[in-house]
């Protein structure tokens, strides 16, 4: 059986504010090129904008699924699949980023970190490692791992997956 956990959408005009002002910076430098008679400068342009569509495909890839005893949760490049019998459901919570400074993500490994979106690898404040996929700060799953690991989830409904979690493991 497999279960699809809606995310909660980040806030459209956080997260394109960086990409939209890369691409505008882009724009400028090939208009100034340009003006230079570079003819090559054009080149920048069919590059710039794959970069760019890339971007915006990856930044919509987010996904929390449930299939028979697995987690999975995909955020922009990475994904990540946890044995439901590697969570610690008991020490699970759902929290409130913003007054539980000590569970925000503070260093990026590997992944995206946007204003309004973080997903990937991180370490948290206290040093220990974290799998994010985070739109919302306001209402996050906290699924520690048997290995120390955590994961961190924007869910519409986290208590939904939390439910869902413990009937798995019974």
């Amino acid at each position: 059986m497999k279960r699809e956990f809606a995310i909660v959408p980040p806030d459209a005009r956080l997260v394109w504010l960086l990409p939209g002002l890369s691409a505008l910076i882009v724009v400028i430098g090939i208009i100034l090129l340009a003006t230079t008679r570079e003819s090559h400068a054009w080149l920048v342009l069919p590059v710039a904008l794959a970069s760019f569509i890339v971007l915006a495909l990856l930044l919509r890839r987010r996904r929390v699924t449930l299939d028979a005893n697995t987690l999975i949760i995909a955020a922009g490049v990475n994904t990540r699949r946890v044995a439901v019998t590697g969570l610690n459901l008991a020490a699970a919570r759902i929290i409130d980023l913003r007054e539980r400074s000590e569970w925000k993500p503070l260093i990026k490994i590997f992944g995206t970190r946007l204003p309004g979106c973080s997903m990937g690898h991180f370490r948290l404040r206290d040093r220990s490692p974290a799998f994010v996929l985070l739109t919302d700060r306001s209402r996050v799953l906290v699924l520690p791992e048997t290995s120390g690991k955590k994961l961190l989830l924007s869910l519409q409904q986290p208590q939904a997956l939390l439910d869902a979690l413990r009937i798995v493991t019974g």
